[in-house]
């Protein structure tokens, strides 16, 4: 396990609020100083624009900026020129929906699973105009995805694969590199959703042989604002542009542009630096850690989590996901009774549930943030016959007595709403 103790010093938000249980970085992680640091300097002693600035301090700012595309790609084991920088993997996401999409026909089709984000559905279905079909993989009762149906649904027609590697709800992890290797053979681009796995384990996209994969840095130490989207070269080379502007040309004239390779191609206008160069110290801070033994706590944690649980007794209690730990990651997703879809025609009975909103908020009066909703996956929530639910996710900075505070707080909602 990890030296929690030592790790919460690094981060200024522990030491401001000493009593905060933190279980909400699946939604944004907490900052460490090494990363405020690295934007407060940028800011104070560096700050101008990167690329063509001739001049000590814009020469700098590149060279900061370039090194963290160089640290990004070396932390998924990508080359430098394979890393584009966006605001978010909802960004990445929508840059490859409205790419990919200029080159689909009539009748096409977009294999995605039911556990998808929003951020990996929504976009497919903006740019399809009913030119293109969106299916969907179903999950098992285990909330493992169904490799069966997935088969069944890969077809000729089926052109791009897009998967999330861990379900944000559930918390299954996929099998990347079976998936890979089904999309491959059927001739399909095949697409990763990595905003909840590049943060919680070792990934290296050459082993996973994905084609496109998007994540966000700020669920992983980063600054919000900051997002990659790694392709393999000769992909994005394929790829037009997704926004215009200043910083991605070639040339201009009055009836025509020529456009630079990539990655520049896709970063129009002025980039966020410091969002950047917050990201490769992210990295850095990460890197020292090590990102398998991140993996092995958050696996200890989840025991831990799915132990205490059995040892607390409620039946009203409910979890979803995997159960075993081998299989998912840092995230539990619950609810206290049953909370019934909006359109089931059922009411809630008093005395038998909690709403999750009032979960959270119970949850939050004990210093235990936890979400609450449909968690940005609404056909998951409703394929698993539910309206919403409580999540608590965990990083580097919990620990056992997280967990233990966690569930204390749930015994104490229990006991006010039930």
């Amino acid at each position: 396990m990890l030296d929690v103790a030592r790790i919460k010093q690094d981060f200024p938000i522990f030491q401001n609020n000493p009593n905060l249980v933190y279980l909400d970085s699946a939604a944004t992680t907490q900052k460490p100083r090494q990363v405020i640091n690295a934007v407060r300097e940028f800011y104070e002693n560096y700050c101008s624009n990167v690329h063509r600035g001739i001049y000590r301090l814009s020469e700098r700012a590149t060279e900061e900026f370039m090194g963290a595309r160089e640290k990004v790609a070396r932390f998924i084991g990508a080359e430098e020129n394979e890393i584009v920088f966006t605001r978010n993997a909802t960004e990445s996401l929508n840059l490859l929906a409205y790419t990919l999409s200029r080159s689909l026909s009539p009748g096409d089709e977009i294999l995605l699973t039911v556990m998808e984000h929003h951020s990996n559905i929504v976009p497919w279905q903006l740019v399809s105009g009913g030119r293109f079909r969106i299916r969907y993989v179903d999950i098992d009762g285990h909330g493992l995805l169904d490799m069966e149906d997935l088969k069944s649904k890969l077809n000729r027609r089926t052109k791009v694969v897009s998967v999330t590697h861990v379900s944000n709800v559930l918390g299954t992890i996929n099998d990347l590199q079976e998936i890979s290797k089904m999309a491959h053979e059927n001739g399909s681009v095949f697409i990763v959703d990595g905003a909840q796995g590049v943060p919680h384990m070792p990934v290296d996209v050459s082993r996973i042989d994905c084609d496109f994969m998007a994540f966000s840095g700020h669920k992983m130490l980063g600054p919000n604002g900051s997002g990659v989207l790694y392709g393999k070269y000769e992909m994005l080379r394929s790829l037009p542009p997704f926004l215009g502007g200043g910083e991605m040309i070639q040339t201009v004239s009055t009836e025509q542009s020529t456009f630079l390779d990539p990655p520049l191609r896709f970063e129009a206008g002025t980039p966020d630096v410091e969002a950047a160069i917050g990201l490769g110290a992210a990295v850095d801070y990460l890197e020292r850690i090590g990102m398998a033994n991140v993996r092995e706590h958050e696996r200890g944690l989840m025991r831990y989590v799915l132990e205490r649980e059995g040892d607390l007794g409620l039946a009203s209690l409910v979890s979803y996901g995997p159960r075993d730990v081998e299989r998912r990651g840092g995230v539990y997703t619950f609810n206290l009774g049953e909370i019934p879809p909006l359109d089931s025609g059922k009411e809630i009975a008093l005395g038998k549930a909690i709403h999750p909103h009032d979960v959270a908020s119970s949850l939050d009066r004990h210093n235990v943030a936890v979400r609450s909703g449909h968690h940005c996956a609404m056909p998951l929530i409703h394929r698993l016959g539910l309206v919403a639910a409580s999540r608590a996710s965990f990083y580097i900075y919990n620990d056992r007595s997280d967990v233990d505070a966690l569930f204390e707080a749930i015994e104490r909602a229990m006991e006010v709403y039930g």
